[in-house]
């Protein structure tokens, strides 16, 4: 088995708690990619957080957080799951972080040309 990875798919809000929507799109977004990297041998979705922004207090986004094996695999799986089902694709941001290390995330993509910038 490869190294493992922690991947986030980050969206962004617009109040702490997050609307009828954000709710939804968390419940679908971690049931379609649960089942989807369970089949593909990839990993699992390990939770999540809503609420205000680590690095901005006066933002307010939806993580998901998975584990994840074959990095660039994973993250091609993510990416035709969210966009195939419909899943808000066009405002996602996808990150990864080594398993087991303390440190930041690595953008891997941003559903805008030119944003290169992430943080929880």
């Amino acid at each position: 088995m490869s190294n493992k990875f922690w991947l986030v798919v980050q969206y962004p809000m617009k109040s702490i708690k997050g609307s009828q929507r954000d709710h939804w799109l968390r419940d679908k977004v971690m049931e379609y990619l649960e089942v989807s990297l369970a089949d593909a041998n990839f990993g699992y979705v390990n939770g999540f957080d809503m609420g205000k922004c680590i690095s901005d207090p006066n933002k307010y986004a939806l993580n998901i957080f998975c584990v994840i094996t074959e990095e660039e695999r994973s993250i091609a799986l993510v990416k035709r799951v969210l966009r195939d089902s419909r899943l808000d694709y066009t405002r996602v941001k996808i990150a990864t972080m080594p398993y087991g290390e303390e440190g930041t995330y690595t953008l891997k993509y941003a559903f805008k040309k030119g944003v290169t910038d992430f943080s929880l």
